[in-house]
């Protein structure tokens, strides 16, 4: 429908490993459609009176390829891509159990899934499908890992990581749960060194944090992710290791919260627990020498200050943790009194780096170009000057760590990088990319990287040298696939370049991103990371790739499990003659309703629900179930389907109804209308126009679809309610009819297009609205008579609480941008004091623009 849409909206990559494609029927997809061709009014001419499930599948199978195709045309301003993340652990366990290769399954999977999807009709912009385990995409991974490598962004180092011993990888922090166990597999996660690669993502942290503040739509989401980053107010230091005054080579960073105070550094304290100490350090065995538990180890390690060039000792920390994640910190006496003390009990020397003035302000002494600066004047200036010097400075939090991205499992992308024994680590260079994935005889999932066992790939030659040397054989984690996919959507056949910068101006930031909030901490945070380095890079003009994010609940499925055991059972062996339901081989069941998944047996194929109730029953019920953002439980013994059943069949009734009227060709006379039948119709024409003034908000502000949904039940209970009199002969009838259509049309076009079908054939008709023909889908969206915004003494507030519609309180208008006043005046009506009395409320959200107050209380 012309106007009803944004520019761009997209979904995160779909997920081909499971059967399904998450948020595929989390609303709002465009069009759920059933195909084939029958025929019905818009073919015979002929209406029937009642609508039955026969002519459902009808209507839904005669308008599937002319809404496809109307879609088509009206979408050119319209960018609604789809794509697959096709690497990853699932695919390849998958691939393995069945015995096949991991391309096979995997592009079998998504040819199977194009297929339902299509069937559904669900009209995405194909001709921008992505797929993240082709080559013509992979390539461009590639290319920004090497833009990072060589910004010293993306770099390799030992690590003691988080190994998950069933699928033999590593994982990210955040792909461990509260309870120590990986998210994919369950298993509980083991602590192993390994040489990793790393993103340092928390060189942006800080910009990264700024920026949330300029995303005002980002609901509960930027709060999330605020969190989740931390306070940035340290920084890291680079330092060279040296023992006995000889370099060793190595470096190492360091955390200090107060990096103003840098010059007054007494010692580098490290953890037990550190790399140093369990890897393959040249400093080990010097550490393992002074190293004693329980106590503050004064080592003959030394470190200097890469942006100071001051040396100070590496002291092993007698304790088991620093602050968040650190393992590596600066002691620096001035700030601390633990600092202060272990300096001290270690004999050690320092600069004094503060001293106070006259007036009591703390001042940077023995600081070289930066003494005589205020604390914050050098804080400023000093961490501004390591990041010129590439050496630190980048403000951090204690919390985040660096972006693990190694994963020792074969399906994944290639990182594009060779070892050398002459040039150490050298980039592929970019002409040769891609870095292509090689076909394995065998895959087992055990043991170490399985490219290992590739020797023709491993064993190359250095770019540089031309010497021999080998690939690296760990590959990429998935999330850096998905880091990047909105950008080439925008130009997805590009084989000169990830995208061409024109195009990504054009279409980011997204209008509208659709999404769980399970990406809150890792995918979103992961791809506005590589949306600012794009833009450092001068690749697009913009940091922030998401303008605004409608943020999905889940479809959780009824799930049946043993009490005693935690085994999940088939609904089949469930045996529900009795009061509660028993396994049928005996034992309790524990009956709840879970994220759908087939270990779960839970799971629904949605044209099973399609064949039984038809796509635009399952679109409204999605939609009118629950708001966006919360789960929805699948029970087609609820109320919400049976509703949704009943509002199409009264839609349906009210066209019959209004062509029966005008069936003999009488001429309606609007003149012939009663005082009484006159204001009937008065009140019809301000349900229409508050309607109209609801719904618009709804679909293109708050995406409150279940409220739109309601709005539209309640116009057409009143027109439901006219007399025969009135619907006969006025406008106002046929022009709500036809306004309530229209808007239905977007979450029920098969029957909106066949209802509007029937308006448009009625005999003498009123209303412009239905004289102009054409498609419903090609209808302008209607907009609200100016006559009904002149400005009243009162108004009516829709009140909501916890996006829930509960009804109105009328107020005057005077008040009704003031927050305070309005809850005020809501707690003390009758409505509020019957809902809201002895509730805690935490936090109420006023929009004068739409009369609405909305509460949030604690349920």
């Amino acid at each position: 429908m012309q106007g009803s849409v944004r520019r761009l909206a997209q979904y995160p990559l779909g997920v081909v490993w499971s059967g399904h494609v998450r948020g595929a029927l989390r609303g709002p997809s465009p069009c759920l459609l059933f195909p084939s061709i029958r025929t019905l009014f818009s073919e015979t001419g002929v209406w029937e009176k009642v609508y039955q499930p026969e002519t459902r599948r009808r209507v839904e199978e005669w308008w599937h390829p002319r809404i496809m195709a109307r879609w088509r045309e009206s979408a050119e301003e319209v960018l609604n891509p789809m794509g697959w993340d096709a690497f990853g652990l699932p695919a390849e366990n998958a691939a393995i159990e069945r015995g096949l290769d991991p391309e096979e399954w995997t592009k079998s999977n998504i040819q199977s899934m194009r297929e339902q999807l299509d069937s559904l009709g669900l009209c995405f912009d194909w001709d921008r499908e992505v797929t993240t385990c082709l080559p013509d995409y992979y390539r461009w991974t590639q290319y920004l890992f090497i833009k990072l490598y060589e910004a010293g962004l993306a770099y390799q180092k030992e690590a003691v990581v988080n190994w998950d011993p069933v699928d033999q990888t590593v994982l990210a922090d955040e792909q461990v749960d509260e309870n120590g166990r990986s998210w994919r597999s369950g298993a509980v996660v083991e602590q192993k060194m390994l040489k990793q690669w790393f993103i340092k993502t928390t060189n942006y942290a800080k910009p990264l944090l700024d920026a949330l503040a300029d995303l005002p739509e980002w609901y509960g989401v930027k709060a999330m992710q605020a969190n989740w980053i931390g306070e940035c107010s340290g920084c890291y230091f680079d330092f060279k290791l040296k023992v006995n005054g000889e370099e060793t080579g190595e470096t190492l960073s360091a955390y200090s919260s107060s990096p103003e105070t840098v010059f007054g550094a007494a010692y580098l304290a490290i953890l037990p627990t550190h790399r140093l100490l369990y890897g393959n350090s040249s400093v080990r065995p010097t550490l393992e020498k002074a190293f004693k538990p329980g106590r503050d180890c004064l080592t003959e390690v030394t470190a200097c200050n890469l942006f100071t060039g001051l040396e100070v000792p590496l002291v092993v920390s007698h304790k088991e943790a620093f602050d968040g994640y650190l393992d590596t910190v600066i002691g620096i006496p001035d700030c601390s009194e633990e600092d202060l003390s272990i300096a001290r009990s270690l004999n050690l020397s320092w600069n004094t780096a503060l001293k106070e003035d006259d007036n009591g302000i703390q001042m940077l002494i023995n600081s070289a170009e930066f003494s005589g600066l205020t604390r914050q004047q050098g804080f400023d200036s000093i961490t501004q000057k390591a990041r010129e010097q590439k050496v630190g400075g980048h403000l951090t939090s204690p919390k985040l760590r660096d972006w693990l991205i190694s994963r020792q499992r074969y399906w994944g992308t290639p990182i594009p990088v060779v070892h050398c024994a002459s040039c150490g680590t050298v980039a592929v260079p970019e002409e040769e990319l891609p870095v292509l994935l090689p076909k394995l005889a065998s895959l087992t999932g055990k043991g170490a990287s399985p490219l290992e066992a590739a020797h023709d790939w491993v064993d190359c030659k250095c770019p540089r040298c031309k010497g021999p040397a080998r690939r690296e054989t760990d590959t990429m984690d998935t999330f850096v696939d998905s880091a990047w996919y909105y950008f080439r959507y925008t130009d997805p056949r590009n084989p000169r370049r990830p995208f061409e910068r024109q195009l990504a101006d054009h279409w980011l930031p997204v209008d509208v991103y659709i999404g769980g909030k399970e990406h809150a901490v890792m995918h979103l945070y992961y791809a506005r990371f590589l949306s600012h380095f794009c833009k450092d890079l001068g690749l697009v003009s913009h940091r922030e790739p998401f303008w605004k994010l409608l943020v999905q609940g889940l479809i959780k499925g009824q799930t049946f499990k043993l009490a005693d055991s935690g085994q999940y059972l088939k609904r089949e062996e469930i045996d529900f003659t009795g009061k509660e339901p028993v396994a049928c081989g005996g034992g309790r069941v524990e009956v709840t309703f879970e994220k759908m998944s087939k270990s779960k047996h839970n799971g629904l194929d949605p044209q099973d629900v399609v064949q039984q109730y038809g796509v635009d029953t399952m679109r409204l019920y999605v939609l009118y179930a629950a708001p966006p953002e919360q789960d929805i439980l699948w029970n087609v013994k609820t109320d919400a389907l049976p509703g949704v059943l009943r509002w199409q069949s009264r839609l349906w009734q009210l066209v019959t109804k209004l062509r029966e009227v005008r069936q003999h060709g009488d001429v309606p006379i609007p003149s012939s209308l009663k005082k009484k039948e006159l204001a009937e119709a008065r009140k019809i024409w301000e349900n229409m126009n508050y309607a109209i003034q609801e719904v618009t908000t709804h679909f293109t502000e708050d995406f409150l679809f279940n409220t739109a949904i309601s709005r539209l039940m309640g116009l057409s209970n009143t027109l439901n309610g006219a007399t025969a009199k009135v619907v006969q002969h006025s406008l106002e009838f046929e022009e709500a009819l036809a306004v309530l259509v229209l808007m239905t049309a977007p979450m029920a076009p098969h029957l909106s297009s066949e209802l509007w079908a029937g308006l448009c054939q009625v005999n003498n008709p009123l209303s412009d609205l239905i004289q102009r023909g054409g498609d419903v889908l090609q209808q302008q969206w209607p907009t609200v008579d100016p006559k009904y915004l002149d400005v009243p003494e009162f108004v009516e507030l829709s009140v909501m609480i916890n996006n829930k519609a509960c009804g109105t309180v009328t107020i005057p208008l005077q008040a009704s941008k003031d927050l305070e006043l309005v809850r005020q005046l809501v707690l003390e009506s009758p409505l509020g004091q019957k809902l809201l009395a002895g509730c805690f409320i935490k936090r109420a959200i006023l929009s004068p623009r739409t009369a609405l107050i909305n509460f949030l209380i604690d349920e």
